[in-house]
């Protein structure tokens, strides 16, 4: 790619970032990913890779805007016409579209071309790991949901059975189930180095804000009177 091509791209990526969970820092990061990941690959055509990783989630804010819009759907049309407007060719422009439309984790829309699935594979490390336990807190704190929900005996909730969102729930319902299902050995590999970090955070949360309302229950029993 040239690089009057990638700083084009990059613009027009830039001008459409404006989610703090969903930065331009997290475009970048998930194309080095796929770039590593490309390594590993036979015959990847990295035109549309890249093209593809940087333009990948500018459909957000009409997510945002509108939750019932998929951002993958959105952005992959943006993408799409975007390219054509400035002269790209149809072919180009569709196989760049394609990597995005199914670069979010849906069973019934799976990424088919070797750069869809590295893409899949790098937007999904991004969700790994520590970098994924960040990222889920900003957006937490972005929407106002809460770290944890509490059940009705007064204990706090692990997250696996609740319906409320909280940081917990997005942890048992998904940064916990994530570690399976890539496309690529070297995906899957950075993924297991990773699992174990993010799971020794969610579990020393826990234990700490557990532990807080246990023992600190029993204190301020002791000290009210009746």
């Amino acid at each position: 790619m040239k690089k009057e091509t990638y700083c084009l791209l990059e613009q027009y990526m830039l001008c459409c970032m404006t989610d703090t969970a969903h930065d331009k820092e997290h475009i970048y990061r998930v194309l080095y990913h796929a770039l590593e990941i490309a390594k590993t690959e036979q015959n990847v055509k990295y035109d549309i890779l890249i093209a593809a990783c940087l333009l990948h989630d500018i459909g957000r804010r009409e997510q945002f805007e509108n939750p019932a819009l998929c951002h993958a759907a959105a952005g992959s049309e943006k993408a799409y016409q975007f390219l054509l407007e400035h002269g790209f060719e149809t072919s180009y422009a569709e196989q760049v579209k394609q990597c995005i439309k199914t670069h979010r984790y849906r069973k019934n829309n799976p990424p088919q071309s070797l750069e869809a699935k590295i893409l899949f594979d790098a937007d999904k490390l991004d969700v790994a790991g520590a970098t994924g336990i960040a990222r889920t807190l900003l957006y937490k704190g972005i929407v106002s949901e809460p770290l944890y929900c509490m059940l009705p005996d007064g204990s706090v909730s692990t997250g696996e059975q609740d319906t409320a969102p909280s940081f917990f729930r997005e942890y048992k319902y998904k940064l916990e189930k994530l570690y399976s299902g890539f496309y690529t050995k070297k995906a899957a590999d950075i993924a297991r180095e990773r699992q174990r970090i993010a799971a020794d955070f969610y579990h020393s949360l826990f234990q700490e804000v557990n532990s807080a309302y246990q023992n600190g229950r029993d204190t301020l029993d002791t000290l009210l009177e009746d």
